[in-house]
This record gives structure tokens, sequence and C-alpha cells, in this order.
């Protein structure tokens, strides 16, 4: 089973820089998309629905701004768009579809970059998340929360770390609620249990050369349930095409 996470920051602009002509060739059986910046009726073309898809999309209220999207080979059983808080929905953070025992979630966390007052709401959605992620630990089902988490877990995952350390997304309070997942709430960091190599990111600021430079940050994850961790086979960045600021995280299971 292959599924793929990608922050297209903006899924029109991605689909003109290729992405739905490369994703033809990756046999995914699950996509999940955030930072779609789009309303459903902006993507009536062919291409925001890939042939052999179900695809799915929950957007934010405001235009141009946040919504996420899921695509299944299979017909989910059951499909979620929200989470149940009003404020966090109505950005478009969430989606869910369940096929069978499985759960794969497409996931935007807030960014706190742009102000104070953002980075308090998403320390308020952190902390909400807490015992919501605790209860789908310990549900019995098999979770993949696939997205953009907006944080970089350890200085392994950050290009400049030290300079970073009162910036939002590497701030300690961030890291140290991931690591209280990982370790005491038993979700699993599916890219590092396969792969312990440094200098592996998935977002490059726009800013100078930092992309040609490879100064960038491992923000977008597949955190998945304890039950999953023996079943990661293969994760891979696809760095060949530049598609957005993000580059896809592609992981394959065992499932």
């Amino acid at each position: 089973m292959r599924i793929i996470t990608f922050n297209a920051n903006g899924i029109r602009a991605a689909e003109r820089k290729g992405f739905f002509h490369w994703l033809q060739s990756q046999h995914a059986d699950i996509v999940c998309i955030q930072e779609t910046k789009a309303h459903l009726a902006q993507l009536t073309a062919d291409c925001f629905r890939p042939e052999n898809y179900h695809c799915f999309y929950h957007d934010a209220e405001k235009k141009g701004y946040s919504g996420v999207a899921l695509y299944c080979k299979q017909a989910p059983d059951t499909l979620v768009k929200g989470i149940g808080w009003t404020e966090f929905d109505c950005e478009g953070r969430f989606i869910e579809a369940c096929i069978g025992n499985l759960s794969v979630i497409s996931l935007y966390l807030p960014s706190g970059s742009s102000s104070e007052a953002r980075q308090a709401f998403k320390f308020a959605m952190m902390e909400r998340l807490t015992p919501y992620l605790r209860t789908r630990a310990e549900s019995g089902r098999d979770i993949i929360i696939c997205g953009d988490w907006n944080i970089a877990h350890q200085n392994i995952d950050i290009k400049n770390w030290r300079s970073n350390q009162k910036n939002s997304g590497f701030l300690p309070e961030e890291r140290a609620w991931l690591s209280d997942l990982f370790t005491n709430q038993h979700w699993v960091d599916a890219f590092r249990h396969v792969n312990q190599d440094a200098d592996q990111y998935t977002w490059w600021s726009n800013r100078g050369q930092a992309w040609t430079n490879n100064v960038g940050w491992r923000i977008d994850y597949h955190i998945v349930s304890a039950s999953l961790k023996a079943r990661v086979t293969a994760a891979t960045i696809y760095k060949e095409e530049r598609f957005s600021d993000h580059a896809p995280l592609i992981i394959d299971y065992d499932y």
C-alpha cells in the first residue's frame, strides 16, 4: 500500500507545475493533500479528479486559504470532513477516510509564524488534539495521519536548528508535544522509523537559495498508530521536480 502526502500550497498552482502528471506514475493507493487553497467550485477540471480515484475535498470558508483533500483508489466505507471543532473545521484542516479497520487522515496543523495570535491558536489546537489523539491511539484501529504538522521534531529535522529555536515550528513546546505523542501515546513517526539520515527535509523557504542549498525543515509526516510500525517498508521524499514549497512524502506499507 502506497500513501502520498503533499502540501500543494495551492492545488491549482501545483497542477500547473506538473503535480498531477507526476502522480499518474506513482501508483499510490491513497493521496493526502493539504493547502488546496481553492473551493470545490474552482476545481471542476478533470485533472482535479484523477482517474481511478474517489476524490474528496474539505474546503476552508475563506477563499484561497487552507483546505485538505483525499484521493482513494478504494471507496471509503465512511468519510469524515472536519474533526468537530468549529474554529478548526472552518479552516478546512481535517478529512478522514475509513476503509475496513484502516483510517487515513489528511491533516493540516496551523502555522504560528504569521503572528502571536496564530501561534496562540496553534497551541490551543495542539492542546485540544492531545486527548483526541490519545483516544484515537487506543481505539484499536490502524490509523495513518498524513500531512503538514508545521513542526520540525528534532535537530536532525531542520538545517539551521540553532538559529530557529525561538521560531514557530521549532519552539521547545512544539517539539516536546511531538515527543509526547511518540513516547507516551505510542504514535510512530513512520519516516524516521525507516530513515535516520540527516538532511531529509520536506519544506524549503522561498527566500534566498533554500531549495538549491537544501536549507529545509521536515514538517510533513505520516504519523501512524503503533499497530502499523512494523508495516512501514520504505519512505521517499520526492525532489526531482518542484511542485510546491513542500515536497511529496511517499511511504509504502505492507498492508
